[in-house]
């Protein structure tokens, strides 16, 4: 059975988050550095597309663990621990970072003179409060602006639709993966993935109705089948340095790829960045696999710790940078061109940083021993045994 981290996955976490934070503060980079706004703006114009690379990921990751333990036969108490452990694991820092961005939007009602706009105010409801403790806010409308009181939160009602069919899913993968090879396994991974690039070569935008559907379904089964092909492999250590070669070349090709396609959008796409989407799978492949500069670089102990905390870094940097656009308009504050604004913004990037570290190790991490222990059977204290009737008896040794 083959569980456990694999450490350039969750060195990749970060990447993945640290793109998304950059693309929501693009603005506030704009006003500080121009120039470097202007020279990364192929890169954090696509930011979006870390949270499919997010969705990529988490199939791999749960497939990695879970493919043994639930594929051969269906268990409803396997699937509801499964479940239950997924909610362990993200639900607390949910919970914790929505009720901040709701109490902050209340804040803004009674100080200041700037409240948060009327959509935002008009969306702290007792009906949006329930959809949203229960995950499922996003699964009621086309669009994901407004679902949630924190924004990212609509990637994880997204996500927890595919906790939910992961139970059948996985027996489909465990199947699949009995008669097909491993090169089959990645194709039909790269297949998988091939969904909502159709949509946005049929549209231009990434962003239609309903297009965070195909993304997470699709991108969440690439990642599925992609781990399934990874556990048939037996590499030799030449074919894992070749790996680690293929990723550090998928990685600059994802760069330059941006590059290329903002300076030559096909058809004038709006979104043509999308299109690296199609790069993803092969490397998380290659990465998983790998050995050499990248695989090495991000499974340093500092990458994997980031990438532990990375979580709570998507889930609370929108909060910050609510904050500060509201201080912005109460304060007056402008930014300019300087070394001053420079240190502003890369200061926001650390505060949520900190917070996000502060997140894990406060709420992430005990929350999550806290719910795990609930449905793990209790051992009894050193010296004690369980009587037939439940009742704790000391241990007495026997003469043999």
């Amino acid at each position: 059975m083959r569980t456990g981290e694999i450490r350039a996955l969750s060195g990749l976490r970060i990447v993945a988050a640290l793109w998304v934070v950059l693309f929501h503060f693009r603005p506030l980079l704009a006003e500080a550095s121009p120039g470097v706004r202007s020279a990364l703006a192929p890169i954090l114009n696509a930011g979006a597309q870390g949270v499919d690379l997010f969705f990529i990921l988490s199939g791999f990751v749960l497939t990695w663990n879970y493919l043994d333990r639930m594929g051969e036969s269906w268990s409803t108490r396997a699937t509801l621990r499964f479940l239950w452990l997924r909610l362990a694991r993200v639900w607390p820092v949910y919970l914790v970072t929505m009720h901040l961005a709701a109490a902050f939007a209340v804040f803004t009602l009674y100080v200041g003179r700037f409240p948060l706009p009327p959509d935002v105010i008009a969306s702290l409801n007792a009906l949006s409060w329930l959809k949203q403790v229960f995950l499922v806010q996003l699964w009621f409308q086309p669009y994901f602006d407004g679902s949630s009181w924190d924004g990212p939160a609509w990637s994880i009602s997204a996500e927890w639709l595919a906790y939910l069919l992961f139970g059948g899913l996985v027996l489909v993968v465990f199947r699949i993966a009995g008669v097909t090879r491993a090169r089959g396994l990645m194709w039909l991974a790269v297949a998988a993935a091939l969904a909502p690039t159709l949509l946005l070569l049929a549209h231009g935008v990434f962003y239609t109705p309903w297009s965070w559907l195909p993304r997470i379904i699709m991108q969440f089964t690439a990642g599925a089948l992609a781990c399934a092909a990874v556990r048939r492999l037996q590499l030799s250590d030449r074919a894992r340095q070749a790996a680690g070669l293929g990723a550090l070349a998928l990685g600059a090709t994802i760069i330059a790829g941006l590059y290329l396609l903002d300076a030559y959008p096909p058809q004038d796409m709006l979104d043509a960045g999308g299109l690296v989407d199609v790069l993803f799978v092969p490397l998380v492949i290659t990465l998983s696999i790998g050995a050499g500069t990248l695989p090495a670089l991000l499974s340093t102990s500092v990458m994997v710790y980031l990438g532990h905390i990375s979580f709570g870094l998507y889930m609370i940097h929108e909060i910050v940078h609510t904050m500060w656009n509201w201080a912005v308009q109460q304060f007056a504050i402008t930014l300019v061109p300087s070394w001053s604004a420079k240190f502003t913004v890369l200061g926001l990037v650390l505060v949520s940083g900190l917070l996000a570290a502060l997140l894990y190790h406060v709420v992430e991490e005990p929350a999550r021993r806290w719910m795990r222990r609930m449905i793990e059977p209790r051992t009894p204290p050193a010296g004690l045994s369980a009587s037939p009737q439940g009742r704790l008896q000391p241990v007495t040794a026997r003469a043999g």
